[in-house]
């Protein structure tokens, strides 16, 4: 049994709520919770992650770890 009045009030069904509209409900010590991402909308769990190409980068790094396939040239013979 836990001590009286040494803890914060428990909210079994605590509000999570993104974008104003409430996503689930958890335990907590605060009645509300406002998140601005969540995994229902966090790219990383979507699956509708971008990479940002900043100066090629991105590029840059494919080609130095050999996972990118440079483009073939119109005049290549093993087209």
């Amino acid at each position: 049994m836990p001590k009286e009045g040494i803890h914060p009030e428990w909210y079994p069904e605590a509000k999570v709520i993104c974008n104003g509209e409430v996503v689930m409900t958890v335990g907590s010590t605060k009645p509300e919770i406002h998140v601005e991402i969540w995994s229902g909308n966090h790219p990383f769990y979507t699956g509708t992650q971008k990479i940002i190409d900043t100066e090629g980068r991105v590029e840059r790094f494919m080609r130095k770890y050999g996972m990118f396939e440079a483009p073939k040239a119109a005049d290549d013979p093993e087209k």
